[in-house]
């Protein structure tokens, strides 16, 4: 009697057959329905899978450039190097930026966006020289961020020239010596990047002779004492209104922003 007890007390309840019960919960119709919704999605993100990657239906057939004005579309198209012919989906436009910023320094900033079905657009914003420095027979452009980015044969118009004029002695010497040449060019393209418009088209050189000593020559014989490169915006705002003020002068100071000065001679 104790071993049919011992044995009765270790058996193990028999599990039901059949079904799980989750499935017996479902019953029988709507477990063929998500069955059939599953079916429909495998089979839609399949269809949708080889739409964009192995159909002829999406790739690359033509590649758009706007916003050139010195570069050509050819040349930015060149360079991007697009993949014409691969699935649209696959193409990597983070790499195509890159290459276009390393072959052509020109550009500022690129968007490289897919053109559904069959299209890649390159909308181009290039940089726009504030200053030119002369090299040998050539000029380098350089930009408002000091950023000498191409060397022309010609200078381009309403691009003032760079002229260092520092001496061997004095002041001038002191200041080459404290910032070096570097530095003063630094200086002078901020100065060049705040002339306000109107001013820049008309800019002939813009002549350094120190740190606190950066002037224009502008067309007409004008001229402009700027100062230094600092308060740049304060400076162009105050010539500006001189310039309104005293439409017949030919001398400005705007060194000292707070008190300007003008004279015909």
């Amino acid at each position: 009697m104790a071993r049919a007890a011992t044995a009765e007390r270790g058996a193990r309840p028999q599990e039901p057959s059949g079904p799980p019960p989750l499935l017996r919960r479902l019953g029988p119709r709507r477990l063929r329905t998500i069955i059939v919704i599953a079916v429909v999605v495998v089979l839609l993100g399949a269809g949708a899978a080889w739409a964009l990657y192995g159909s002829r239906w999406l790739r690359v057939e033509r590649v758009s450039v706007t916003g050139t004005q010195v570069l050509t579309p050819d040349q930015v198209r060149a360079a991007a190097a697009v993949p014409v012919g691969s699935p649209l989906v696959s193409v990597d436009t983070e790499a195509i930026e890159a290459r276009l910023r390393a072959e052509l320094p020109r550009i500022d900033s690129v968007d490289v966006v897919r053109s559904w079905p069959h299209g890649i657009g390159l909308k181009v914003t290039e940089r726009k020289p504030v200053l030119l420095v002369r090299k040998g027979r050539n000029f380098v452009e350089v930009d408002d961020d000091g950023v000498r980015f191409a060397t022309v044969s010609e200078a381009p118009a309403g691009v003032p020239l760079l002229k260092l004029e520092v001496s061997s002695s004095g002041s001038s010497a002191a200041s080459l010596r404290r910032f070096g040449e570097a530095r003063l060019v630094r200086e002078a393209v901020r100065a060049a990047g705040a002339l306000p418009a109107a001013v820049a088209r008309d800019a002939r050189l813009v002549k350094v002779r120190s740190y606190d000593e950066i002037s224009l020559d502008l067309s007409g014989g004008r001229t402009v004492a700027w100062g230094s490169a600092e308060k740049g915006a304060a400076k162009a705002r105050t010539l500006t209104a001189l310039m309104k003020a005293s439409p017949g002068a030919r001398h400005f100071d705007v060194s000292v922003p707070t008190a300007p000065a003008s004279s015909a001679s």
